[in-house]
């Protein structure tokens, strides 16, 4: 895409782009332009980042290794073999699937009513910090399809309110995200509570049927509801979510996915829409068993695109090149396999050309790498719903908005510095 040499084409843009981004750095003190964006991330620097990126890449590179192995094996054993290309990675993973684990999404969804998964969240999140949710109705709403619910604090104080918006619309765009209408603030010796909204774009309703959620859209709801928390919990005088390092930010929603398949939560609110039977204890198994399936393809699509990303910005000197000579070259010095490219490639790397990823790729497995760490204080602590860990994380973290430095409140609620350690072995890496 946009790599044809035409009045689409986007490398000549990309050569000016890195060219202009290093100018601007080095006219405000700094040697590449990673070095100017990471000082105001929790990373700190290009060192830090790529420490991370190899320590994760290493093994990921192992795994997808095996994982070609056994697709080419399952392809020799078809009538009309082949060599093994990218483009058929997709299709021959979900093969395998089916064969190791028969798991089928069509099996989970009855299981995953909306108004089910919501109860669930609430139930999770009164466990972990007493905190209720009560609708509200005739106040005023964004939409007639929206839903108010007022949080108060385990004692009755108020703090906050939600709006939901979970369906799609002509006036609507897609995707899923969490905002704020008010974000928390402080007057006169006094807070003032947030309104937050999450908004989301699950299947509606039909005549016969409720609202069912996929795995995925369940995953979604958890994600933006810890987002919501983020905001509610805040109890600082100035902060925004926006405020808080990119590659901090994403801790709180990230944290909130561990619960969604952990058994003792999914016999709260994974019960079938019609017969109101708990989901099946051998599909929750079927779940657990496959959740660590495939992750060498994408944890190393992953990593190689945020690797790329970096080594576009941690150039320090910059004539005109060729964006696809650098990449390939970016791409071998890690030892990529053919049948996995990057992500995205340079022509159409909309995160880290035009978008708000420049140099901050990689912040999405940076937070991942927190949250594991994070949600292993949960099993240290020999509960997966320990109130103490929990109002522990809240106090250090979520109440702290961006009024300190990431790694220091992370540290306040940890002890410690987090590890790869979790991460690899959630991804089955390790």
């Amino acid at each position: 895409r946009c790599n044809n040499d035409n009045d689409q084409d986007n490398k000549e843009i990309i050569n000016k782009l890195i060219r202009y981004r290093l100018d601007k750095a080095n006219l405000l003190g700094y040697n590449t332009f990673a070095d100017f964006v990471l000082e105001e991330r929790m990373s700190k620097s290009p060192e830090n980042v790529y420490n991370l990126l190899n320590q994760i890449w290493a093994p990921a590179l192992v795994r997808a290794k095996e994982e070609a192995t056994e697709m080419q094996e399952m392809i020799n054993d078809g009538e009309n073999p082949f060599l093994l290309e990218g483009w058929d990675w997709s299709y021959y993973t979900e093969k395998i699937r089916q064969q190791k684990f028969d798991l089928n999404e069509k099996e989970l969804r009855p299981y995953f009513r909306l108004e089910n998964v919501r109860n669930g969240i609430f139930y999770l999140s009164n466990k972990l910090y007493g905190i209720t949710f009560t609708e509200v109705t005739g106040a005023p709403k964004p939409h007639e399809d929206a839903s108010l619910w007022e949080c108060n604090e385990a004692d009755g104080t108020h703090l906050g309110v939600l709006y939901m918006d979970f369906h799609p619309r002509a006036s609507k765009r897609g995707g899923a995200w969490c905002g704020s209408y008010r974000p928390p603030s402080w007057q006169d010796g006094k807070r003032i509570a947030p309104v937050v909204t999450i908004v989301c774009n699950f299947s509606s309703p039909t005549a016969d049927t409720p609202a069912l959620l996929t795995s995925d859209e369940v995953e979604t709801f958890f994600h933006e509801f810890g987002h919501a928390l983020h905001v509610l919990f805040t109890n600082v005088h100035y902060r925004g979510i926006s405020h808080v390092p990119r590659d901090f930010v994403e801790l709180p929603s990230q944290l909130m996915e561990h619960w969604v398949f952990e058994p003792e939560l999914l016999n709260e609110y994974a019960r079938h829409y019609q017969t109101n039977e708990v989901i099946p204890a051998d599909l929750v198994e079927k779940i657990e068993k496959s959740s660590t399936f495939g992750q060498g393809f994408k944890t190393g699509e992953y990593v190689a695109a945020s690797l790329l990303d970096m080594d576009y910005h941690t150039l320090s000197a910059i004539d005109t090149f060729d964006v696809l000579a650098f990449e390939d070259q970016s791409m071998k010095k890690i030892g990529l396999i053919s049948q996995i490219p990057p992500r995205y490639r340079s022509t159409y790397f909309q995160h880290t050309m035009t978008g708000g990823y420049t140099a901050g790729y990689y912040s999405y497995i940076w937070a991942e790498v927190l949250d594991c760490d994070a949600y292993q204080a949960f099993i240290e602590a020999g509960d997966i719903f320990d109130k103490e860990t929990a109002n522990r994380f809240r106090e250090k973290i979520l109440e702290r908005g961006g009024s300190k430095e990431a790694m220091e409140m992370y540290v306040d609620f940890r002890g410690a510095e987090p590890t790869t350690d979790p991460l690899l072995i959630k991804r089955g890496l390790k």
